[in-house]
């Protein structure tokens, strides 16, 4: 904590400094003109989150001593000319409930200085970094989940050629307020070949290539294993579009590397991704797939949850907003998983049948997960030294999640617009979130209808409904929100267990909210309950406890 402190201090004194003497340059010369781009410009955000919570042992909302939550962010960042700074101070006092139990007190974690040439940047201290689609690095925040895996250290991007891109990093990732134990080092270049080679600048086939290396070090203390100390990830990836098409893949491969993830096995990893796109007006149409195997890449090997990820497994699936589709989330599965995902979008023409006055947009989306198809080779007790071989290609028989979707946005008039969604959801919550959970398969349906009464004012009816017969059984859903552009909202919504075989537990998750918004200012006062259950952002995911209460947001910008 002394470090981070003395870091803060320095950083903030080098920013105002800079702010100080540009300031004393214009006093003592008032026959100068500095421009904006001369005195420079500081610029930033906010958001503060409290939530006053209320003890309900219906819905299983524990008795927090506290009474208060509170999470509190402000990034302010100074830019003049090629050079920019920033810091980002966090306060958590303390922290909302379900957020990792690392989050405590105030500090800030957050802080950089950037120097950009022609051919050069440059930056010192905090910074955020992907390699390609993430298979290798990717160092990010996401904020809804408490995931924030900043890297603190040096990070240099150059282009020495035109089309030719390099990056260099080393640094330790952020582990709440200080860092973890690991060292990671990495490298990635990308050649544009369009852009690298005069006589391809005007061909319609455009064509990239690229490749990274990651090393990360940690000491083995481990008084019984022998535990590799360095462990480096390979990959190389490729796009090429032409025209209305464009395909795209990467493959990784990373050695032996065990941890908590894999059970301290010392087996190999790797990860493919293969998508391709065909898109023109009124339609469009993908197809994606991937293979993960062991590929559970972290800066401490003991670390669990969201902490100190160096790499990212993205996930194929429909990222759903709507409260029972997301009901079931899926978790891309680093021990391995094949995932494939196919979408079609297609916009019926105006004036037609099915296109209607204003057109018709179909959406149909179809994802998938299964196990990899392993075959034991030396079944044994020990897990490290668990191998098998594998059907690269080939679809193990244990389905992990399964999401038919089709979605409908129509307008009616005017004044009416609606979207009808169906989804059929396969869930294996025995592997997603913990054993015992079974399968679970259950349709959704959801109807959400807009009326405007006014250009400035407008109703909201959403409707859903989620039909299982495992786990907790049936629920609904409605919400009603009425908007008074563009400053005011206010939404009445409740979520009902209504078919859950034990009456009692047949609750009502009801809640009220409110919001104004002026500008880039923002504040919103919601007063309801929270199930118990899984949120998920792209494939990764953390717990979300019961909870009752009032929330209080308010988010800034300057």
């Amino acid at each position: 904590m002394k470090n981070i402190f003395l870091k803060t201090i320095t950083t903030t004194a080098f920013i105002g400094g800079l702010l100080y003497s540009n300031t004393t340059t214009a006093q003592n010369n008032p026959l100068s003109n500095l421009s904006n781009l001369e005195l420079g410009s500081v610029h930033g955000n906010f958001q503060a989150v409290a939530q006053y919570y209320i003890p309900d042992s219906t819905i299983g909302a524990a008795n927090v001593p506290e009474k208060l939550g509170f999470n509190g962010y402000a990034n302010i960042i100074y830019t003049r000319g090629k050079f920019s700074a920033g810091i980002r101070y966090e306060s958590y006092l303390s922290a909302l409930q379900g957020y990792p139990t690392g989050y405590k007190g105030t500090g800030i974690p957050y802080r950089y200085a950037t120097y950009k040439t022609d051919f050069l940047e440059v930056t010192v201290g905090s910074f955020y970094e992907q390699f390609g689609s993430g298979l290798t690095l990717r160092s990010y925040e996401e904020r809804t989940l408490g995931l924030d895996n900043a890297l603190d250290g040096v990070r240099i991007k150059a282009e020495p050629i035109k089309g030719v891109y390099l990056k260099g990093l080393i640094g330790k990732q952020r582990s709440y307020f200080t860092t973890g134990p690991g060292l990671v080092r990495g490298f990635d270049g990308e050649i544009q070949l369009n852009e690298a080679f005069k006589k391809l600048a005007d061909k319609k086939l455009v064509v990239s290539i690229g490749g990274s290396f990651v090393s990360k070090y940690q000491a083995d203390q481990d008084p019984t294993l022998v535990l590799p100390e360095n462990v480096g990830t390979s990959a190389g990836r490729f796009q090429i579009s032409r025209n209305n098409f464009t395909i795209n893949g990467e493959y990784a491969y990373k050695i032996n590397d065990p941890s908590l993830d894999n059970k301290y096995n010392y087996k190999a990893g790797d990860a493919t991704l293969l998508q391709a796109s065909y898109a023109k007006k009124g339609f469009a149409f993908s197809l994606s797939g991937s293979r993960i195997d062991n590929m559970s890449y972290r800066s401490d090997r003991n670390a669990q949850l969201t902490n100190l990820l160096i790499n990212y497994i993205p996930a194929l699936n429909k990222q759903h907003t709507y409260s029972l589709l997301a009901f079931y989330p899926y978790a891309s599965q680093s021990k391995g998983e094949m995932e494939y995902a196919s979408e079609l979008i297609y916009k019926f023409k105006k004036e037609t049948f099915l296109g209607g006055k204003y057109g018709t947009e179909l959406t149909i989306n179809y994802s998938g997960s299964n196990a990899i198809d392993t075959t034991n080779l030396n079944p044994v007790t020990d897990a490290r030294h668990y191998q098998y071989s594998t059907n690269y290609f080939g679809i193990g028989k244990q389905v992990y999640f399964r999401d038919v979707y089709v979605e409908i946005n129509k307008k009616f008039s005017k004044k009416w617009k609606a979207t009808f969604i169906y989804s059929y959801q396969v869930y294996n919550k025995d592997v997603i979130q913990k054993p015992g959970g079974g399968m679970i398969y259950s349709h959704i349906g959801v109807v959400d209808v807009t009326y405007k009464f006014k250009p400035e004012s407008a109703i909201r009816l959403e409707v859903q409904n989620l039909a299982t017969r495992q786990d907790h059984q049936d629920w609904a859903y409605a919400l009603m929100e009425y908007t008074i552009s563009p400053s005011w909202y206010i939404a009445v919504g409740d979520q009902y267990n209504y078919g859950n075989e034990i009456v009692a537990d047949r609750l009502h998750y009801y809640n009220i909210s409110a919001g104004f918004i002026k500008n880039a200012n923002r504040i919103e006062l919601m007063y309801g309950k929270q199930r118990e259950g899984i949120f998920c952002v792209g494939g990764v995911c953390r717990t979300v406890p019961a909870s009752n209460g009032v929330t209080l947001t308010i988010t800034s910008s300057f």
